[in-house]
């Protein structure tokens, strides 16, 4: 396979090191190997964004210690690259070895936001390789997906050969097996995926029937074939102390958008935010222990270099061990100038002397999401927390020197009223007010609040999947009604484009038919979706009426519970009945407890996916 000469077009692009590959840690290995597995791991945005991918790099590190298996990276060109390389007709190539992943075995993608879809047929398109799963002959490579929005990948059915439905160390292993054995006699494409059908966490969309219903509502989606699973289930890691996690990550060339070491502190959530697909989706909660962390963290410090821990999880507050780890940090890390940043925080349960202790090194601004302005709302949406508990958090904060506070919403929320909209504002103020408070009546120079505000989007697997979106004009009034509300020199308002949020809605809930539209919208130019600069919401609208679609249908439109989603033969382990009496309580704004305090009865632990581990 040739490799790409870079020196003759780097020059001309923005930013080379985005395509040179050698970084530190990244992995290497002999292509002449004819036997070798060829797996290119694609993240479909800039380099920038998906170095910043804690998943990636686990699935880099976990199939790069197969001896057989070749893991490389790609990214989504930048347009300037680009354009070089179709003038050029260079094919995409890994990063690693800069040869075009045009005949490698596995080309797969981790799909993070709905509205990277067309890049991933950019990248494809890119690579030479057929758009469409039925133009792929027997030496064209599989089109693996997975990730957060693999749970619904129905708009991608046409596209791609396998779907990876959850947590991936262990069966993207158990695939790449699978096919080492069926490369020896190399059959026919539909062998292999049939070989595959049944491993715990594959979904194989050409297996499955979809009919419709004359309101063009799912009626069934049903397997085609024998012996093949009618609901597919998820994957998880049971057990976390012995996980596979990456103690070499790569060290980038230029500034991504995370520059530091990410330490995952556990999977899942216990918490129940009505509108959080992940809190759903990533269930039951699974802790690593402070040993472990502390073995991880260490040699990740030494193979790194990284001056700045990050703790992760979907809501690190919760971490049970969460007090020792962090004296843990400060004691060994501090003097080595070593600094640890906090993810966005719970207000009813952060202890602001944890926060104080871990920020000795650089002290940075402080991140809460109270997600609604009133606690009418927040009870709708389950979040069980108060504006008291804003008032303690900022309080302290400000006793203990910080100046600066982030506080994020939601806005478009079911049930959601401008009164509610109006509470946004009022926190806001009342945050100024706790800080004057503290400071005698006066404001230093440095003080600031940033509010910031993203469109619901309803999701697959949520209390909230049956609600339909606010219209484009509704979400732009209430930005705009903000922005009035908001207009104080202390006050920074911040909001996510209105018409990328349409979008994704329409994507997120989509079924096959959309596949069409994703392809047509490909065609007619669409890329970097998820970027304002590059979003043209006409585009995506003449794709849909070119095929006779509506984006109301998707978006904006309530639906029953006794409708068929595309999705609802996947198997995620917290059965629908739940989700119905979540949402049913979301009416009432009756909040659920959490579940480490009380069990709601979501079905994951009495679910051979979760039994016993919660």
């Amino acid at each position: 396979m040739n490799k790409v000469d870079l020196k003759r077009i780097l020059k001309k692009v923005e930013k080379p090191a985005r395509y040179l590959g050698n970084e530190i840690n990244s992995v290497h290995k002999d292509t002449s190997n004819e036997n070798l597995i060829r797996y290119a791991h694609c993240f479909p945005d800039l380099y920038e964004v998906g170095m910043s991918h804690l998943g990636s790099h686990i699935l880099y590190d976990v199939i790069n210690k197969d001896e057989d298996v070749f893991c490389e990276r790609v990214y989504s060109p930048a347009v300037d690259m680009e354009n070089i390389m179709r003038e050029k007709n260079i094919p995409l190539f890994g990063l690693e070895s800069r040869e075009a992943i045009t005949n490698f075995d596995f080309v797969v993608f981790t799909l993070q936001y709905e509205l990277s879809y067309t890049n991933i047929l950019n990248i494809l398109d890119l690579a030479n390789i057929p758009l469409l799963r039925e133009d792929r002959k027997l030496d064209d490579p599989f089109i693996m997906v997975g990730g957060p929005c693999a749970y619904n990948c129905e708009p991608l059915a046409d596209f791609v050969d396998i779907v990876i439905l959850g947590e991936g160390e262990e069966v993207n292993l158990e695939v790449v097996n699978a096919y080492k054995e069926w490369k020896k006699n190399k059959t026919t494409r539909e062998d292999f995926l049939y070989k595959i059908a049944n491993i715990e966490g594959v979904y194989i969309p050409s297996f499955y029937d979809v009919t419709y219903n004359e309101d063009n509502t799912v009626k069934s989606v049903l397997p085609n074939k024998e012996g093949i699973p009618a609901s597919p289930q998820k994957r998880i890691i049971k057990d976390m102390e012995e996980a596979p996690y990456p103690e070499k990550l790569i060290v980038p060339f230029i500034d991504t958008v995370h520059n530091r070491i990410v330490l995952e502190l556990f999977r899942g959530c216990t918490r129940g935010c009505r509108f959080c697909q992940a809190g759903m989706i990533y269930r039951p909660i699974r802790e690593k222990s402070v040993e472990r962390l502390k073995e991880i963290l260490e040699n990740l410090v030494k193979n790194t270099g990284y001056d700045e821990i990050s703790l992760s999880s979907l809501s690190t507050s919760d971490y049970s061990q969460l007090e020792e780890l962090t004296d843990y940090l400060v004691h060994e890390y501090t003097d080595r100038n070593i600094g640890i940043s906090l993810p966005s925080l719970r207000l009813d349960n952060f202890s602001m002397e944890i926060a104080e202790k871990i920020q000795q090194v650089r002290k940075s601004g402080l991140t809460f999401a109270p997600e609604a302005g009133t606690q009418r709302m927040r009870d709708v949406i389950n979040k069980g927390v108060s504006e008291d508990d804003l008032e303690n958090a900022t309080r302290k904060a400000f006793e203990m020197g910080w100046n600066r506070v982030k506080l994020y919403f939601m806005i478009g929320l079911p049930t959601e009223t401008y009164d509610d909209l109006d509470g946004i504002a009022n926190l806001a103020y009342d945050v100024i007010d706790t800080y004057r408070n503290v400071h005698n009546g006066k404001i230093k120079r440095d003080f600031g609040v940033t509010v910031s505000t993203s469109t619901f989007v309803p999701k697959p697997f949520t209390p909230f999947q049956w609600h339909g979106q606010d219209t484009t004009e509704e979400v732009v009034e209430k930005q705009r009604h903000l922005v009035r509300r908001l207009k104080n020199g202390n006050i920074k308002y911040n909001y996510h484009d209105s018409k990328t949020s349409l979008m994704e809605a329409v994507v997120a809930r989509g079924d096959r038919k959309l596949g069409k539209v994703i392809y047509d919208a490909f065609k007619a130019g669409a890329k970097f979706d998820g970027w304002s600069e590059h979003f043209n919401l006409d585009t995506w609208k003449e794709a849909m009426e070119k095929n006779n679609l509506s984006i109301e249908f998707y978006a904006n439109r309530q639906r029953n519970y006794e409708e068929v989603f595309p999705w609802d033969h996947i198997d995620v382990g917290v059965t629908k009945q739940f989700l119905v009496r979540e949402d049913e309580k979301s009416k009432e704004d009756t909040i659920s407890p959490d579940c480490r305090h009380k069990c709601n009865g979501c079905g994951i632990n009495t679910h051979d996916i979760g039994r016993g581990l919660c």
